[in-house]
């Protein structure tokens, strides 16, 4: 015969579920034990009972008195066994997460509840889908203009204060490192081009033919003519196609070129003017389409009065991102008299815009993500009003307060990580697929989203980043950890007594 002691709630349990093995009679928080047959295999089959009930905690069932002290012995001994102690840790490990996952998809009795957590989870996938295909938007436009604008322009400048006219010279020694691909002289100015009483804005470059072609890939982007067209005193110039285009000129076209100078005569001042004639249209499919204008350099020289020298030199590099670097050595290596920039000084600030928008917008749809979180957090403290009596029950039956807690940290993070999964999946398809979708759009809807006259890109692009989809998910799973630490830790501090003797 043995008699131990449960908690009260956990008496009739007790009771039923041993009464095939033995003859029980309870009285409060007492169980009477009266075995049929040898003693040992009732108390081996009480212990196996009580260790698999007690993943709780094993110390809920608290030995009073018995009638056989070798018999308390060897139930003490079972339950302290190595082999099942060792199965404790995973019981109270697996049970949170079991009941947390059941709490996660079983039905509640306040409908309101399903709807913020169905509420929460939408959100928490729309946010990260978002997320996803905007910076992969993003990421496409920065291609697209580092793709056309940095192949197009030089990947670093030598300039002086003068017009340098030893150029060959300098070209000779930079053209000595084997970093250096291409080194070209340019002339560059501004003015107005006017044809057929329209006037546009220009920026006049002027080049040699030649040369340029080692720095520049114009030449490979001729819609119409060709560079080598450029011949000194002819007084040619190639324009870009938005720009010709806009002027409504075509090869043979006669245009005229005015200066932001005067010229003083006897008849009074005058601008200076300049008539060309058109030998080629290029596009390349960037800003550059819209206002550049080729000359060739010996004809800039006497336009822009550059008394027989040049601006500086353009130079091409093996690595693009090696420029800033090398052009520094070259500086130090040519003396103080001569001034270098790379392409990130000189088109440095458009790709850092778009970075900065790109860091802005992610951060603003960040927001949605937080709303999401938000309504984790109204979803769980409704769930832990609904279930504090059941968290009572738990906490009488001996689940710890690290349990109550892990039971809710589960079912937040579940809604938070199941709601970014799809949000990631369709955010990847889109982002994969966008540029078919746009144009699946622009053919049903009979429009062009970008018109190819207005703008350098005529599809949508996007460029998915495994970054980009790491760091979001990761942000939006963190988030949804963090944010359920409150309401879980609440949770653990309800009083079971309390909750129970006023069924709340």
């Amino acid at each position: 015969m043995l008699e131990i002691g449960a908690a009260p709630a956990l008496a009739s349990l007790i009771k039923a579920s041993i009464s095939a093995f033995c003859q029980v009679s309870s009285s409060g928080d007492r169980i009477l034990i009266l075995f049929h047959g040898p003693s040992s295999a009732a108390i081996a089959n009480l212990s196996a009972f009580l260790v698999l009930r007690g993943f709780f905690e094993a110390a809920f069932v608290r030995f009073f008195v018995g009638f056989g002290t070798a018999d308390v012995a060897q139930v003490r001994a079972s339950l302290s066994c190595p082999t099942n102690s060792a199965l404790m840790p995973a019981m109270n490990l697996l049970l949170p997460f079991y009941i947390g996952l059941r709490y996660t998809w079983a039905k509640r009795r306040n409908t309101f509840i399903s709807f913020v957590s169905l509420f929460a989870f939408i959100g928490m996938a729309l946010g990260v889908f978002a997320l996803i295909v905007v910076l992969s938007v993003m990421n496409g436009f920065d291609r697209e203009l580092k793709d056309r604008i940095l192949r197009v322009i030089p990947h670093g400048f030598i300039q002086t204060e003068e017009p340098l006219k030893d150029w060959r010279s300098v070209a000779d020694r930079v053209l000595s490192r084997a970093d250096v691909v291409g080194a070209a002289p340019f002339v560059a100015g501004h003015g107005l081009l006017t044809y057929d009483g329209s006037v546009h804005g220009l920026e006049i470059q002027g080049i040699d033919p030649e040369a340029e072609q080692s720095v520049s890939v114009v030449h490979q982007h001729m819609l119409v003519g060709d560079l080598d067209d450029l011949r000194p005193g002819e007084y040619h110039i190639v324009l870009g196609s938005l720009l010709a285009r806009y002027m409504g000129v075509t090869l043979g076209d006669k245009v005229q070129v005015t200066l932001p100078d005067v010229s003083v005569t006897p008849a009074g001042i005058f601008p200076r003017t300049k008539r060309f004639t058109v030998v080629g249209v290029f596009e390349v499919g960037a800003q550059l389409d819209q206002s550049l204008a080729l000359l060739h350099f010996e004809d800039a020289q006497k336009l822009l009065r550059r008394q027989g020298g040049v601006d500086g030199l353009r130079l091409r590099f093996a690595d693009i991102y090696s420029a800033p670097r090398k052009l520094s050595e070259i500086e130090k290596d040519l003396g103080p008299e001569y001034i270098t920039k790379d392409w990130s000084e000189t088109q440095g600030n458009l790709f850092q815009a778009i970075q900065m928008e790109k860091a802005v917008v992610g951060l603003m749809l960040g927001i949605v993500i937080a709303v999401a979180a938000f309504n984790i957090i109204t979803s769980l403290i409704m769930m832990i009003t609904e279930k504090r009596a059941d968290i009572a029950v738990l906490r009488t039956m001996g689940l710890s307060a690290a349990g109550v807690v892990g039971i809710f940290m589960v079912q937040g993070t579940v809604i938070g990580i199941v709601g970014i999964v799809i949000g990631a999946v369709l955010g990847i398809l889109v982002a994969l697929n966008l540029a078919t979708m746009v144009t699946a759009v622009e053919e049903f809807l009979g429009a062009q989203i970008f018109d190819p006259t207005v703008y350098f890109v005529t599809t949508m692009p996007s460029q998915l980043m495994l970054s980009d989809v790491i760091w979001v998910c990761s942000g939006a799973a963190l988030i949804s950890f963090l944010v359920t630490c409150y309401p879980a830790w609440r949770a653990s501090q309800i009083a079971p007594a309390e909750a129970l003797r006023y069924n709340i």
